[in-house]
């Protein structure tokens, strides 16, 4: 049996090991967040046990069939490669048929009706009871919950936490560990992600969200401060900080400094990781050149404004505007909707656009990416843009929508910069890159006027297209921004 292709293998006493099912095209591993389980637990058909990171999305994973949890594999913080062992569930003896949770022998027998990415039984079954979520807690000390093993200790982290029911977050400012000690309530796994990078100790955090729950904000308060920089496991020996997942320290590579007692050691592990392999990737295979010009913007803005005026209710930003006009743009130069097969050794140019909005998140920079954009109107467009960012920000996209993609959108211009040379996301072809619109003297008419000027930058793969086709097609989005008049005179 593949482990790779199986979700489960029978284990001793008839126990079976549910294994890291496929989470995405290209996903082979997954970082554990939180176990929503512990050891002893029972689990009803569908019910999510784990919470884990990818390196595209943060993804709840249910369990596919009941039964008492015997063994949890992997701490919080190991990364579990696809087709591994996860949790093993053994069967419900006689005395669970007491246990007023222990519902589940009609259900196993219905199957699951879930279904994550790539597996599921495919059998829908009648209502699930599911446990509660519970609320994530950092403890101040003491040994890890026997419901998961002990994870390597970090410099500057937290020790394992240990867990409380999720209505402990209605009232209580903090919860017990099993050691009796309060510990702070952390529910985000961004928050204790970024803890831990930060080297902050959330059990010396007070919180300031609702319950006395810590927040993003909380954490970054006090993230320069020198105490909460250097902050450690009690008692432990001073030295560089462990790496996460591996065991070796950075000085351990030959040729590489050891990280000071200062230094502030961030593994480069899941998006990050994926992120800095793709823009690696990019640069190494595509030969790219950045064309760039200022456009005079205040007609756009104008239209804007004249449409928002007009239609309250479904306001259209600027964003939405300037992807309708690449999308103008790319039906007269197909040439930029395409992307390079090395290996077939030919260029591929895409029936549909399939545009990446570049979004910086939490995480880091995702680019979620919205299906044959062609196909829909202005204010369908602002719609999906408003909902596809709210939801990459949240971390709630499925990885399906974070890949795909034929061009992309990248609107720097809300970091406060004028212009950037931006790596294409590789495989495409193309990226345009909008920087900020600020008051610029601009010669209108052969008078000097103070107007609403923004730049242009397109990279694209010179393997795809020469400057013509590139410069024609930058210039056509330059003078559509200008006069929004000649956009809808090529819709």
């Amino acid at each position: 049996m593949s482990e790779r292709t199986e979700r489960s293998a029978t284990a001793a006493g008839g126990a079976r090991d549910f294994l890291l099912p496929d989470l995405g095209e290209g996903l082979s591993e997954a970082e554990i967040v939180e176990w929503r389980v512990a050891v002893g637990d029972v689990v009803t058909v569908d019910q999510t046990v784990v919470e884990v990171e990818t390196a595209k999305a943060v993804v709840d994973v249910p369990c596919p069939y009941p039964g008492r949890v015997v063994a949890l594999h992997g701490a919080v913080g190991e990364v579990r490669p696809v087709g591994r062992p996860l949790i093993t569930v053994a069967p419900l003896d006689v005395d669970d048929a007491a246990d007023p949770h222990a519902t589940y022998r009609e259900e196993e027998r219905a199957g699951s009706g879930n279904v994550l990415i790539g597996y599921g039984t495919g059998h829908g079954g009648p209502g699930r009871r599911r446990r509660r979520p519970r609320l994530s807690v950092a403890a101040e000390s003491g040994a890890p919950a026997p419901s998961e093993p002990p994870a390597p200790p970090t410099a500057g982290a937290p020790t394992a936490g240990a867990t409380a029911d999720g209505a402990a977050a209605d009232g209580a400012a903090g919860a017990t560990d099993r050691s009796g000690a309060t510990a702070p309530l952390v529910i985000s796994p961004i928050v204790r992600r970024l803890a831990r990078e930060r080297g902050v100790d959330l059990a010396s955090l007070r919180g300031t969200g609702p319950g006395g729950v810590i927040r993003r904000a909380d954490v970054e308060a006090v993230a320069d401060a020198p105490a909460a920089r250097l902050a450690a496991v009690p008692d432990a020996p001073a030295g560089p900080t462990p790496q996460a997942h591996h065991g070796t320290a950075p000085d351990a590579h030959v040729g590489l400094a050891a990280a000071g007692d200062g230094d502030v050691v961030v593994p480069l592990t899941g998006i990050r990781k994926v992120i800095a392999d793709k823009l690696s990737r990019s640069r190494r295979e595509i030969p790219e050149v950045t064309i760039w010009v200022d456009v005079d913007a205040t007609g756009l803005l104008e239209t804007r404004a004249a449409i928002n005026a007009a239609t309250p209710d479904a306001p259209v930003s600027i964003l939405a505007l300037l992807a309708r006009i690449c999308l103008s743009g790319l039906r007269r130069y197909p040439q930029l909707n395409a992307r390079v097969d090395t290996e077939g050794q030919r260029i591929v140019q895409s029936a549909g656009v399939h545009l990446g909005i570049a979004a910086q998140t939490d995480r880091g920079l995702v680019v979620p990416v919205l299906r044959d954009a062609q196909r829909l109107t202005t204010g369908e467009l602002a719609a999906a843009l408003a909902e596809t960012t709210a939801s990459a920000r949240a971390g709630t996209l499925q990885p399906a929508r974070l890949s795909g993609g034929t061009f992309t959108l990248n609107n720097y211009g809300v970091f406060g910069v004028d212009g950037s040379t931006p790596i294409i996301n590789h495989p495409e072809a193309a990226l345009l890159g909008v920087g900020r619109i600020v008051d610029k003297p601009w010669v209108v008419d052969g008078q000097l006027a103070v107007r609403k000027v923004t730049q242009l930058s397109l990279t694209f793969d010179h393997r795809v297209c020469d400057g013509g086709v590139a410069g024609g097609f930058l210039r056509h989005v330059a003078d559509c921004v200008e006069r929004p008049a000649l956009l809808i005179a090529n819709v």
